[in-house]
């Protein structure tokens, strides 16, 4: 049995309200959900935490070494922009899997950049909520649990 954490940042709390249009009609709780339900089977407990504040997210990625085997992270705007997550990233030795609603790419330039990718386990962007699922898919999976 493990934990693993659900991190969202800035404005994800807005889910189902904010720009439906690109972001969906599924809530942060149905986020969750979904991602609960995944790893339950594996025997992992799921942490969902979301801020709109850095130095939050910073403490909480900082407190996940040695508390929990994977974060699965939507950092929202921060992805672009913020060297300090990805320094308290690249801190720990728990795995980060990056996770985007929308494909970033086909959206403004500014955001084709992540500042956290390279420090991250994987990224997977542009499939809704359900790209939750496969990061909690991933930590659910043997070969996750092998390469640790």
């Amino acid at each position: 049995m493990g934990n693993i954490m659900l991190l969202n940042g800035p404005n994800l709390n807005r889910l189902g309200k904010r720009e439906p249009d690109i972001y969906g009609h599924e809530t942060l709780e149905d986020v969750a959900r979904i991602v609960n339900e995944t790893l339950r089977p594996a025997n992992h407990s799921l942490i969902a935490k979301q801020s709109n504040h850095e130095g939050e997210l910073i403490d909480w990625i900082h407190e996940a070494e040695g508390t929990v085997d994977g974060i699965i992270f939507n950092p929202g705007a921060y992805t672009h922009t913020s060297i300090a997550l990805r320094d308290a990233i690249s801190s720990i030795s728990v795995p980060v899997i990056e996770v985007h609603i929308s494909n970033v790419h086909k959206r403004e330039e500014f955001r084709h950049t992540s500042l956290l990718a390279p420090v991250c386990t994987g990224q997977i962007v542009g499939l809704g909520i359900q790209g939750y699922q496969l990061a909690a898919v991933y930590f659910s999976s043997l070969s996750f649990r092998e390469e640790r």
